[in-house]
């Protein structure tokens, strides 16, 4: 005779629960591997602006970034694929930082973030040896970085009460990405973001204000007290 066995749940079998020291094992992996994709990133930027987009090397950017070349391999399988991260990341930098002026005016804002990109070590590089490269670079396109970039002026356009419709993100983008090839003085920074932030005012509707309430009506009684 055979004797039924009781059901086995996940937690009563080897590897089905997990434990804290697991857990802690896990994170510690995590935070590695968070660390190793940083360092590639920043390594990346530093050997952009020490050899140019084309000389580095997967070699050259482990180095930089001061990890194993298996461990940047293990976060991008090209060179290519690394450059992607860091224009994604700069990106999301560039809209933090601009966001942060959003506060002072949409103006102060788009100010930021233009000069950010103008003096962007690894773009100067680029431009001074790879001027086509840039030119590609600056062209807005529907990439993923382009997205991104849209979302956040779109964000800052909609924060400050302005219009965030595609004309009005296009145009405010268009002269940041103009910033990658002919960086402005701060003086025309200031007067370009003014102008943009002035046209993004005359696209957005009239705020909206609250009717005025109607007179009262006159009192009969007071009429004849007049006439009287």
């Amino acid at each position: 005779m055979v004797t039924p066995t009781a059901p086995t749940d996940a937690s009563s079998v080897g590897g089905g629960s997990e434990t804290p020291s697991t857990r802690g094992t896990r994170s510690r992996a995590g935070n590695a591997m968070g660390r190793g994709h940083e360092a590639a990133l920043r390594g990346a930027l530093a050997a952009v602006e020490k050899y140019g987009s084309r000389k580095a090397t997967m070699g050259d950017i482990a180095m930089l970034a001061g990890i194993a070349k298996a461990t940047l391999y293990n976060h991008f399988r090209t060179r290519d694929d690394v450059y992607l991260a860091v224009v994604a990341h700069e990106v999301d930098r560039v809209a933090a930082a601009a966001r942060e002026k959003l506060p002072d005016g949409l103006d102060e804002a788009i100010a930021e973030a233009a000069r950010l990109i103008g003096e962007h070590a690894a773009v100067r590089k680029i431009a001074v040896d790879e001027p086509a490269a840039l030119a590609a670079l600056a062209t807005p396109g529907a990439g993923p970085a382009w997205i991104a970039a849209r979302t956040a002026i779109a964000s800052a356009l909609s924060d400050s009460g302005y219009a965030d419709s595609p004309a009005a993100v296009d145009v405010v983008l268009r002269y940041l990405a103009s910033q990658l090839l002919a960086p402005s003085t701060a003086d025309d920074r200031t007067s370009a973001a003014e102008l943009l932030r002035s046209a993004a005012a005359a696209q957005s509707p009239p705020a909206q204000t609250e009717p005025a309430e109607p007179a009262p009506a006159p009192d009969p009684a007071d009429s004849a007290d007049t006439s009287s």
